[in-house]
C-alpha cells in the first residue's frame, strides 16, 4: 500500500514505514504530523485517484529530527572573461517516519 501526497509544493510517494525528508517544519522530535492533501492511494492494486484530492484520506507520520543537508556548491564561470561566481547552499529539512495511511 502506498499513497502520493502533496507537501511543500512537491509530490511524494510514501508507504508505511518510509522515512522522508521534507522542508523544515519547526516541529519537535516525536511530534505527530498529518498530511491531508492525498492525491492517490494504491491498496493492493486497487487505486483510488482523487479529483484533485481523495476525500477523507490522511497520511500520518512522526517527526524523527531536524537537520541540514550537505552543502551544494554552485560555481559559474564564463570563459575568457575572468568572470566567476561561487555560491553555496544548505537545505534545512525535517525527517519524518510515515506511520499510517488512512482512507
Amino acid at each position: 500500500m502506498y499513497a502520493i501526497i502533496k507537501a511543500d509544493g512537491r509530490q511524494y510517494k510514501v508507504s508505511q514505514g518510509d522515512i522522508i525528508c521534507f522542508d523544515k517544519m519547526s516541529k519537535e522530535p516525536k511530534e505527530s504530523v498529518e498530511f491531508d492533501q492525498v492525491l492517490m492511494i494504491n491498496n493492493d492494486g486497487k487505486a483510488t485517484v482523487g479529483t484533485p484530492l481523495v476525500s477523507g484520506a490522511k497520511v500520518k507520520g512522526e517527526v524523527i529530527n531536524e537537520g541540514r543537508d550537505k552543502k551544494v556548491v554552485i560555481f559559474k564561470k564564463r570563459r575568457r572573461k575572468d568572470s566567476k561566481l561561487k555560491r553555496g547552499f544548505r537545505r534545512s529539512f525535517t525527517r519524518v517516519r510515515i506511520t499510517e495511511i488512512a482512507n
